[in-house]
């Protein structure tokens, strides 16, 4: 070190240059100001020509900072994808697994012509895997798989009337999961569903719904957790198809024959005992089609006098046993009436009497 080094301080702000020394341990560093400043020889080191504004150096490395950020937006495009997804938000009363097979025409008011849409809905706070199948014959064909993210529906397909008669036996296999977090585990489903193609010929049977703008045509696969009844293959009947037998068909199980002679015919007329599932059904759907079952069994049996029939259609809030009577009364006047023995069925059935 030697005057008119350049120096600056090491264990305080500030340096200068060397004027002088005192002795051999103190340096004298001449300030901005033209003061002397007395520094021990240790606490001094000398430099090159820089600069002690510590609010300039903090301004350069913005600038420098700032230079390199326009330099990384000119090299990227502007139309560069987003790659960043928010987790999805999570709903209140999502934790329940809901997930629904959708038809959604494309034209609603050209229903004779329209085509349609295939949805999967999701309406819960899990991710959800999915495999949708149709049968062919004794073997299945893939449709789609993907996966759906929690509350949201997913487009699987656009198919039209032609192509009902592929879709009567539909098979989904779901599994659920979330990311990044710990979850309740569900059981993995396996559903399979009857597709009624007649459906697609009725303005009435689409209707509103929570998940689409327009009116759709919705299946349940699995709601709140409870999985929709399974399709019940009949063994039987499989087995006569599959060999031609012309065996006669088992009677329907919500028909029940008379144990002994004198004893009545029971016919159950619970929605859930007469189709397989009632998603996207309104109240009036459902009861024209137990009306039309009570026709039907009535038909079956008018020539057989003496023939006494039970129906069940619970106490509910009557409105089916409302119909009913009002059918008796004026569509089938030869026939009698009663409410049928309460310590066997309740309130909730009619006997009728074949004359």
């Amino acid at each position: 070190m030697k005057i008119g080094d350049k120096v600056r301080f090491l264990s305080e702000t500030g340096g200068g240059r060397v004027s002088g020394f005192q002795g051999k341990n103190i340096v004298l560093v001449e300030d901005e100001d033209g003061f002397d400043v007395p520094m021990p020889v240790n606490e001094v080191v000398v430099v090159g020509d820089e600069c002690y504004d510590t609010s300039r150096i903090v301004e350069g490395k913005q600038q420098q900072q700032k230079q390199a950020q326009e330099k990384k937006q000119e090299e990227e495009p502007a139309d560069r994808p987003i790659t960043f997804r928010p987790m999805p938000e999570e709903r209140r009363g999502g934790e329940q697994l809901s997930v629904y097979l959708a038809f959604v025409p494309m034209e609603v008011k050209e229903l004779s012509k329209t085509r349609f849409e295939a949805y999967l809905v999701n309406d819960s706070n899990y991710y959800v895997r999915f495999t949708y199948l149709s049968a062919e014959g004794n073997a299945w064909r893939l449709r789609a798989t993907d996966e759906v993210e929690p509350n949201t529906k997913l487009f699987i397909e656009e198919f039209g009337r032609e192509d009902l008669q592929g879709m009567e036996r539909v098979n989904l296999q779901l599994v659920a999961y979330k990311r990044q977090k710990s979850f309740l585990l569900k059981p993995a489903v396996d559903v399979q569903m009857r597709i009624d193609g007649v459906k697609f010929f009725k303005l009435h049977t689409f209707q509103d719904s929570d998940f689409f703008e327009q009116p759709a045509l919705i299946y349940t696969v699995v709601e709140r957790d409870r999985v929709v009844r399974p399709l019940l293959i009949d063994a039987q009947r499989l087995k006569a198809e599959m060999y031609g037998s012309k065996e006669e068909e088992p009677r329907s199980p919500l028909v029940r024959m008379p144990a002994k002679e004198g004893d009545p015919i029971v016919v159950d007329l619970h929605a859930h005992e007469l189709l397989d599932t009632t998603a996207g059904m309104s109240a009036t759907d459902i009861l024209n089609h137990q009306l039309d079952y009570f026709r039907k069994t009535l038909k079956e049996y008018e020539k057989k006098r003496g023939t006494k029939i039970v129906f069940i259609h619970g106490k509910g809030e009557g409105v089916l046993r409302k119909a009913l009577v009002n059918e008796l009364q004026y569509r089938y006047k030869q026939f009698t009436y009663q409410d049928a023995s309460f310590q066997e069925y309740g309130y909730g059935a009619t006997q009728v009497t074949i004359k």
